[in-house]
């Protein structure tokens, strides 16, 4: 009798291991590493955008932001949303002497695929009221995000003057 019962307790132990191992979720695989593909298709959309601006391309250059952008810039209140941007890009671009460039030194994107940030250096050239041409430069840092359909948009776009504001020049 003792037997049987030790029969039991054995062949209903396998049993309930074997239910739990077969209940157990398979260990998930790591996303794929889409690191240099997404940070190339970034340089890729940002080299695309330059050329939209470069031609004054105001529907060109507003298209490489998500509906819900932001614009950080030095000495004006934050844009926000693609209407504001639109807005400001027309203004630029319609200013007499409008130039600009920039050259992207760093693009990582992250580990999930969804955002990205280029880091690089600017240069833009407005006439001012006088008709005189006016240089700032400095840094920026734009952060994309993937869209559901797979291309990049520029969610964050910030630029930091190295150029003194006309106040703080006169002291």
């Amino acid at each position: 009798m003792r037997r049987l019962y030790l029969r039991a307790i054995l062949v209903s132990s396998l049993v309930i291991i074997g239910l739990a191992l077969a209940c157990q979720q398979p260990p998930t695989a790591s996303p794929p590493d889409t690191r240099a593909a997404d940070e190339r298709a970034v340089r890729e959309a940002d080299a695309a955008c330059l050329k939209a601006v470069t031609a004054k391309d105001v529907e060109g250059t507003v298209s490489f932001f998500a509906e819900d952008a932001l614009k950080l810039q030095a000495n004006a209140p934050m844009l926000t949303g693609k209407e504001s941007l639109r807005k400001w890009v027309s203004e630029a671009m319609a200013t007499p002497g409008f130039a600009t460039s920039w050259q992207t030194s760093k693009v990582e994107a992250s580990r999930g695929g969804d955002l990205a940030y280029a880091v690089g250096t600017y240069q833009s050239t407005l006439s001012n009221a006088k008709g005189k041409p006016v240089t700032d430069r400095g840094e920026y840092v734009d952060v994309w995000k993937k869209q559901p359909d797979g291309h990049w948009k520029i969610v964050v776009d910030m630029a930091n003057s190295e150029v003194p504001a006309p106040e703080a020049a006169k002291h």
